[in-house]
């Protein structure tokens, strides 16, 4: 027991650690600029979320901000940000409008309080049957929602919003080429807001998109009835922030995972999420779990990967929007907008879609993939996208391994003799009746299972029903070659299908 605790914690120990950041000044520099670049970038979109979520601003500011410092400490992945975000809010939104803010906070905490219990039953194992194709397919839709997401900040603005894009974004190209000490986004915000400033120039801002707290957010206790009719109203809205909340989490972790190239332990990033969320419920949050886009504007674009950062992004954004909210509401949306236009780009998958691969890889590869974008798209919810490529990639595979099943039949001395070879389930099982010469057949059969295993009970039906054709016509049939775990199946099922 002891070895496999101390396995696990080497194979989850942090690399760099947060040690290793405040002994190093380099290091800890670029992990607190990294937290300032994604404190600026989370505040536009949570008070877009909260917006969506039919709820103040304030809710969705301060539900970042103690997401993301509660996770810092709480959460398995380093590095990882978690905000307050449109996936959950999608879910959430018909609450307050129909309940009123005191069922929407009710709602908010008991989906922390599944998360946690999903996590500590083990949720986090599901990931490994989550396919690459599907993965690649969640990656590509979350970057065309980041960038779609910034169509409003684009249509219907000012003409100089264009050139201003376009200069955040050529700093980003340029920068990392000349210095990397610096995060990209950073210099690119820091440059594109002095333009502005300096020339008076007429574009939205922050501060357009809507009020923001003047002072700590406040310990909030839901006034609801404690009552089955209550649980009833809210319980179906909580579940679903809490799946899409994690799912979401997880495949983010999932893919900062193969950035970073280090294990996160996801198990404590459910229970985790869970506890940030409730936190969250009880100072007036709406929630929330890992944010794609901002995740990757600190691992990716900025070179984070300590706690440190995740961390200094909640403060900084409490910081900026309460000691410096006027500052920060001079920032151009412009600015904040080339930084998520270059975080899709970099997020998407570009090899996946590229000819010599669509060429090379198998269509069906390529059919999940596609599949799970276009679910992602059309529902604009990542949970449903991820189920349905999950789904579509278990049936193509189900009928891919049904047809790997072959039958040979040799006859001599008055004996058939039966091989049969491959996987037997339920998909390839269904046909092996009908593989076999009943009536040609001499009395004697001999059905040779040694090149295949029987996986559940409609092979064991299957092998039934196939001694009881042979018998109707007075015949005998003796099955050989199971392994010991298939014949503990069919001895243990064989027979009850009657």
């Amino acid at each position: 027991m002891s070895e496999t605790t101390v396995d696990d914690r080497a194979r989850y120990r942090a690399n760099p650690t947060v040690l290793q950041a405040l002994k190093s000044p380099r290091m800890l520099t670029r992990e607190v600029l990294a937290g300032l670049v994604v404190g600026l970038a989370l505040i536009p979109e949570a008070i877009a979320f909260s917006v969506i979520a039919g709820v103040d601003p304030k809710v969705g500011l301060f539900s970042s901000f103690i997401m993301a410092v509660s996770i810092a400490f709480l959460g398995g992945r380093p590095a990882m940000v978690t905000a307050a975000t449109g996936a959950v809010a999608l879910v959430i939104a018909p609450v307050a409008p129909t309940y009123g803010l005191d069922y929407f906070i009710a709602t908010v905490i008991l989906a922390g309080i599944f998360q946690v219990v999903l996590g500590v039953l083990g949720v986090a194992k599901l990931m490994r049957f989550i396919p690459r194709s599907v993965m690649v397919g969640f990656v590509n839709a979350l970057a065309i929602f980041v960038f779609s997401s910034q169509f409003p900040q684009l249509i219907d603005v000012p003409w100089l919003v264009y050139p201003l894009v376009a200069l955040g974004i050529v700093v980003m190209i340029v920068m990392p080429r000349i210095t990397k000490v610096v995060p990209a986004p950073l210099v690119s915000v820091i440059i594109v807001t002095a333009v502005v400033l300096a020339f008076a120039i007429a574009v939205p801002t922050v501060g357009d998109q809507g009020e923001l707290p003047r002072s700590l957010p406040s310990l909030f206790i839901p006034n609801v009835p404690l009552t089955w009719e209550t649980f009833g109203i809210i319980a179906p809205f909580a579940l679903g922030v809490a799946l899409v909340g994690l799912m979401e989490s997880l495949l983010t972790a999932k893919l900062v995972d193969e950035i970073t190239d280090t294990h996160s332990n996801k198990s404590r990033e459910a229970w985790g999420q869970g506890v940030a969320t409730v936190l969250s419920g009880f100072f007036g949050g709406m929630g929330g779990c890992a944010v794609i886009g901002q995740t990757m504007i600190n691992v990716k674009a900025s070179g984070a990967r300590t706690r440190i950062s995740t961390f200094c992004a909640g403060v900084f954004l409490f910081v900026l929007v309460v000691v410096f909210g006027d500052f920060v509401g001079t920032i151009p949306m412009a600015a904040l907008t080339a930084v998520m236009i270059m975080v899709a780009i970099c997020a998407f998958d570009w090899h996946s879609v590229r000819p010599s691969t669509l060429k090379r890889m198998p269509k069906s590869e390529t059919f999940v993939m596609v599949a799970t974008v276009v679910l992602v798209l059309l529902t604009h919810n990542l949970a449903v996208g991820v189920v349905g490529g999950v789904l579509v990639a278990s049936v193509l595979f189900v009928r891919r391994v049904a047809h790997f099943v072959s039958v040979t039949r040799t006859e001599a001395y008055g004996v058939a003799r039966y091989v049969v070879d491959g996987e037997l389930f339920f998909a390839s099982s269904n046909d092996l009746t009908t593989l076999f010469s009943y009536s040609d057949d001499p009395a004697s059969v001999v059905i040779d299972l040694s090149g295949s295993h029987v996986w559940d009970a409609s092979t064991v039906a299957a092998l039934d029903a196939i001694e009881t054709k042979y018998a109707a016509l007075g015949k005998s049939v003796e099955i050989v070659g199971m392994n010991e775990a298939s014949e503990l199946m069919r001895g243990r099922l064989t027979g009850g299908f009657e």
